[in-house]
């Protein structure tokens, strides 16, 4: 008698890729987002977010909070230990740093997103790059400026580890973060399922000193649909 060997689980490392059946005529909201600009705006629970990698290899620095009570926002921690990955792909679920889940990713044609390599800031420029990197535009400034402009109550203090969406970063043998060429293209895109009110803070990454944007920032496309 042949005994079925077991199957294991996928891997949270995996790239999952996954095509939406949403067509974007159908969305109550369709933005072109200019490149290395910062925009803070609502997503209401059911509701599913895309984010366009318009022309290819754009990071956009991603942090999500929850509207109703803005202490709760997205947790690399929670969520790198509820899929036991440090990459975000098709079926990854956001948690929050309540340990509950904020958005679950529904589609996914690039298949790979990072938590780990942060967000890009004078203070990191200036230490990886050069003294005189120290006043480019960064994504910490970028998101500095969209909660300024908002007034809803989110300031410097509320700043946490971001995702980067698009962007690859890998982790060396020994233990070290790469900023290496994106595996993203033209036209790609992530989809993901609010599972409660959020605001959303996207920084379209402006970096010019690494590969992260293909050393030529660019737009990025937002799509949001209601629930069917």
């Amino acid at each position: 008698m042949n005994t079925p060997t077991p199957t294991a689980p996928p891997s949270a490392a995996a790239i999952r890729l996954h095509e939406s059946p949403l067509a974007p005529a159908d969305a109550v909201s369709d933005t072109h987002h200019p490149a290395g600009e910062p925009i803070l705006f609502r997503v209401n629970k059911g509701q599913t977010l895309r984010i366009e990698d318009v022309e290819g290899n754009q990071a956009a620095d991603v942090i999500f909070y929850n509207a109703d009570d803005l202490a709760e926002h997205y947790s690399a921690t929670d969520t790198m230990l509820q899929q036991g990955g440090i990459y975000l792909t098709t079926g990854s679920v956001l948690m929050s740093n309540e340990g509950r889940p904020m958005l679950t990713l529904t589609a996914d044609t690039c298949g790979r997103h990072d938590t780990l390599g942060g967000a890009c800031a004078a203070e990191s420029n200036t230490v990886r790059y050069a003294l005189r990197k120290k006043y480019m535009h960064s994504c910490r400034d970028n998101y500095l400026i969209a909660l300024q402009h908002a007034d809803i109550g989110l300031g410097k203090r509320d700043l946490v580890p971001n995702i980067n969406f698009f962007m690859n970063v890998p982790v060396t043998a020994d233990g070290g973060l790469t900023f290496a060429d994106g595996v993203s293209g033209p036209g790609k895109y992530v989809e993901m399922r609010a599972e409660m009110d959020l605001w959303v803070l996207i920084s379209n990454c402006p970096q010019l000193n690494n590969p992260c944007n293909g050393w030529n920032p660019t737009p990025i496309r937002l799509l949001v649909w209601d629930p069917a």
